[in-house]
């Protein structure tokens, strides 16, 4: 079960992370504007956008591993008549 200060972490990182990527992905589209024509290439954007899909699968997965004790959706009900 993760901790409060876990997850303050790991929330903060997760929103400095997408302003980074944000600013990777403008930084990208600028630069293309700029440079010469037909720069702007399918390659160049699979290079910005694939990081940054990455990062949000790595997101995922570890807040997926921070909170996987505190789900159980095994659970059973106790049967009728059980008696302890």
């Amino acid at each position: 079960m993760p901790t409060p200060l876990a997850d303050f972490l790991f929330w903060t990182a997760t929103i400095i992370i997408a302003v980074m990527q944000v600013l990777i992905l403008r930084s990208t589209r600028r630069g293309m504007r700029v440079g010469p024509p037909g720069s702007g290439s399918l390659l160049e954007w699979s290079f910005a956008l694939l990081p940054a899909l990455c990062l949000a699968a790595l997101l995922f997965w570890t807040w997926h591993t921070m909170h996987s004790g505190s789900f159980n959706f095994n659970a059973r009900a106790p049967g009728v008549g059980v008696t302890a």
